[in-house]
């Protein structure tokens, strides 16, 4: 076989360089936020079924291993993401609804807040409240965490709580308007037909016509129409 002249040799294409993933350090905490902020964007957008590990260790610019060393199962992130955002929307109605306010200013700055805290997260609100996993009693779980920090802190000073939360038409009225909400929250969000205002404002009335059937008339009367 002819050898090929060196400066000939010199001049032939060399096989392109395959270059390196760089993998970016993070400490552990920082990881663990990183991963569940990408994990939340992914399954706000996209079903449960449709979402990849493969494609979110891409993402976050780490091997697959590493990723379920943090979230050992696409569960484990799903579940662990529901929990962050219905911590943070009790977290909001804490900060934004003051308890020394009048019984129908504090609902009405409770209901303002939910529903802000629905608009800012949009689908991720959704997936949270109409689950994505079936029957699950780990996201079971989640949805009531929400649904009592939501009562606790509508009731939270309230001069009729211990009331309400005693007699059990009471609680099945809360819990009935906690349902209403949700669902109200939901397809107000789905749909944009109707101005924030009135969903709110609906939802307080609604609120008031059923404290004012399961109180005592003594107790119903702050919470009637002036």
């Amino acid at each position: 076989m002819p050898r090929i002249p060196t400066k000939q040799a010199a001049k032939l294409p060399r096989p392109p360089v395959k270059k390196k993933r760089k993998l970016i350090r993070l400490d552990n905490d920082e990881r663990h936020a990183q991963l569940l902020a990408i994990g939340r964007v992914a399954f706000s957008t996209t079903s449960y079924d449709e979402v990849s590990i493969d494609e979110l260790a891409r993402k976050a610019k780490l091997s697959k291993g590493l990723f379920y060393y943090y979230f050992p199962t696409k569960r484990d992130l799903y579940i662990a993401g529901l929990r962050e955002t219905a911590q943070e929307l009790v977290a909001k109605l804490v900060k934004d609804v003051p308890t020394n306010l009048p019984p129908r200013e504090r609902a009405i700055a409770g209901v303002e807040a939910y529903l802000g805290h629905v608009a800012s997260h949009g689908l991720g609100f959704v997936a949270l409240m109409r689950g994505g996993i079936g029957s699950d009693p780990q996201v079971a779980a989640v949805l009531e965490s929400v649904r009592t920090g939501v009562i606790d802190e509508f009731l939270q000073g309230a001069p009729v709580s211990a009331v309400l939360k005693a007699r059990p038409l009471s609680r099945i009225a809360i819990r009935s308007w906690i349902g209403m909400v949700e669902a109200a929250s939901i397809e107000w969000l789905s749909t944009r037909e109707v101005p924030r205002e009135q969903v709110r404002d609906l939802l307080v009335d609604a609120l008031f016509d059923m404290l004012v059937r399961v109180l005592d008339p003594k107790d119903a009367q702050r919470y009637q129409p002036s």
